[in-house]
């Protein structure tokens, strides 16, 4: 088992999915974060989406701020990862 995976992190999941709106979510997630921490998911959401939809790295990058091993690894992550980023982009799509 990865280290990430753990009760701690199952008891978050199960949180996260009891949220039942966006303002919900909002409120509990600026809860948990800082600001910052908020603002790089965002980025990298943005990140997954725009290489879902075919942007190029340097456009990535330029767009969202991130550095160019954070935009490499979203990448990575939508092709080789667990499939949660193509489990909502399909879902949202």
């Amino acid at each position: 088992m990865a280290e990430w995976d753990n009760q701690e992190t199952a008891d978050l999941m199960r949180a996260v999915l009891s949220l039942k709106n966006a303002s919900e979510a909002k409120r509990f997630f600026r809860d948990l974060l800082t600001e910052g921490e908020l603002l790089e998911m965002g980025r990298r959401w943005k990140a997954a989406r725009m290489l879902h939809d075919g942007a190029s790295y340097a456009t990535v990058e330029a767009e969202t701020g991130l550095s160019s091993a954070t935009v490499a690894r979203i990448s990575k992550w939508l092709k080789e990862g667990t499939g949660g980023y193509r489990v909502v982009l399909k879902r949202l799509s």
